[in-house]
């Protein structure tokens, strides 16, 4: 399920960064992890591109390509072994060919510009959402309560608001 307030939009200027980076990532995931990071990671780069000005347009697309996965796998615990998929961060640097401290630092980056952090929806893997206690988790009349409890019509506000990432009953 697409969070709503992601977008692949991207401008013509930046469409040829984006499809550079993109390359890179959906053959990273096709090999190595799953349709759910590359969505997530589509994403996130249109939305590097958009950011004005894009970081983007300087430095190498595998480097950039590289660190989107680093920061949407630090959010998604990829690098627990316990998790499906699972992949260490030199593994994954070394594929792209980057340092572990270059996509390191460069995964901090994006995850600041983009506002990224652990169980956050917004970027979390559509399969981690039930599992994900603060996805779910409100204000509600000076309370923080799990939204899955409540009223479906406070449900629906919190879902537009984009508190929650989906209306429970709703879920495909």
């Amino acid at each position: 399920m697409p969070h709503k307030q992601h977008s692949i939009k991207v401008s013509p200027h930046m469409q040829s960064y984006y499809q550079s980076i993109i390359e890179l990532i959906d053959a990273f995931c096709q090999e190595k992890l799953n349709d759910e990071y590359k969505q997530l990671a589509h994403y996130a780069v249109a939305a590097l591109c958009r950011k004005k000005p894009s970081p983007l347009i300087s430095g190498h697309a595998k480097t950039w390509a590289c660190a989107i996965l680093y920061a949407l796998g630090t959010v998604n615990f990829l690098f627990d072994k316990s998790q499906t998929p699972f992949i260490t961060a030199a593994d994954l640097t070394l594929a792209f060919g980057v340092s572990k401290s270059n996509a390191g630092n460069k995964a901090k980056h994006i995850r600041d510009l983009l506002k990224m952090h652990r169980f956050d929806h917004h970027w979390c893997l559509p399969s981690m959402f039930n599992n994900s206690p603060l996805a779910w988790m409100i204000s509600f009349n000076g309370f923080i309560v799990d939204a899955r409890t409540l009223p479906r019509e406070v449900q629906e506000i919190a879902y537009k608001k984009g508190l929650i990432p989906y209306i429970p009953d709703e879920q495909c």
